[in-house]
């Protein structure tokens, strides 16, 4: 059996070296990586990928850096003369990116049977390019692989499983979280890092903070509101900020006086891993950095109006702040008061999603 998987963002390769590593197990199966660059900076050196003992992509497509549509139809040309070459049984996407809508598109144009991981999310938010994408994705895909149970409920709300073909039902399946499996992997290989020692860090006592979406850091007033919300927090706990270069631009662009704040430059994923493990709390606009906070048991509180991780916020664990000062105010002192024993919940599975889903694409 031979796997065309296509990847174009930091996330993705992460979440896809735990499918690697379970196909790596099978001699019958032939995984081709296409990188398609939609992402592409420093961290998607060599160094990146022997870091986290991810294999080097066989393709390397340089699409990035242009708009939504023409970053999309040029992935969808490459990609397709790739799938015409190597000719896989299967053409495996994750997530909502440009890059996963153009592969899904390419799948149902040539035939290709479509395996989506990270199915069934909604946000509910059709303003959110990542909504479109997650859902034409859904659509198209012969194998809906779903993180939990929310994601499988959202699809049966929308009338999921259709009908692809005379032969060919869609097949909806709660695999659990590829992303809690690379947690209990990569977690094994963390080590206290340099940066923790030239920050002077107090353990358990300092705030993660993230901030990179567009929704975020392209609307001035929303990014003045959380600036100054992290500023007033600051005096009361430290606050790490790993900047995104969109963000860096904005606050250089701006002017703003980020005295107080510990602003640094982005940190390799072990690093990031550690950071988690040892902060006191997460402040992110990060979908993935949700879940990673809750799989090393620390409370979120999420810099948007909606969430995609809806249960994340219904057990307690993570608060929607949106992005006005004085509900990120509240609602980092209110969530500082909560008490949440987190082996109580058990929503993404038991870290075994890649060996079921390899089991699922054998049978099928």
């Amino acid at each position: 059996m031979k796997l065309l998987t296509i990847l174009g963002t930091r996330p993705q390769f992460i979440k896809a070296a735990t499918l690697s590593r379970e196909i790596s197990k099978h001699k019958e199966i032939k995984e081709i990586i296409v990188h398609t660059g939609q992402h592409y900076d420093e961290n998607m050196s060599s160094i990146f990928f022997n870091e986290l003992k991810i294999s080097k992509p066989n393709y390397f497509l340089d699409i990035g850096n242009k708009s939504h549509g023409v970053m999309t139809g040029q992935m969808m040309e490459k990609i397709e003369k790739v799938a015409l070459k190597e000719k896989p049984d299967w053409i495996i996407v994750y997530g909502d990116t440009n890059s996963t809508l153009a592969g899904a598109i390419v799948a149902s144009k040539i035939k290709v049977k479509l395996a989506h991981i990270e199915a069934g999310l909604r946000s509910f938010n059709m303003n959110m390019p990542e909504e479109i994408n997650r859902i034409l994705t859904d659509r198209v895909s012969t194998i809906l692989f779903c993180p939990s149970k929310r994601a499988v409920k959202n699809l049966k709300d929308e009338n999921f499983p259709y009908k692809l073909s005379d032969c060919t039902n869609q097949l909806i399946l709660n695999i659990g979280d590829v992303m809690l499996d690379g947690v209990n992997f990569y977690k094994k290989l963390i080590s206290k890092p340099k940066i923790s020692y030239d920050l002077n860090l107090d353990l358990n006592n300092y705030i993660l903070c993230t901030i990179h979406r567009a929704e975020n850091t392209d609307n001035i007033i929303k990014f003045i509101s959380i600036f100054k919300a992290l500023k007033k927090i600051s005096k009361d706990k430290k606050i790490i900020i790993p900047i995104h270069p969109r963000t860096k631009k904005i606050i250089k662009q701006l002017g703003l006086n980020t005295k107080n704040l510990v602003i640094i430059e982005p940190v390799r994923y072990l690093e990031m891993l550690w950071l988690i493990n040892n902060c006191a709390l997460v402040m992110t606009d990060s979908g993935g950095l949700q879940k990673e906070a809750f799989f090393f048991k620390k409370k979120c509180i999420t810099l948007r109006n909606e969430t995609e991780w809806v249960e994340l916020v219904e057990c307690g664990a993570n608060i929607l702040a949106g992005t006005n000062k004085q509900k990120i105010l509240k609602s980092y002192y209110s969530i500082l008061k909560r008490k949440i024993n987190f082996s109580l919940f058990n929503l993404y599975g038991t870290g075994k999603a890649a060996t079921n889903i390899i089991k699922t694409l054998l049978n099928h």
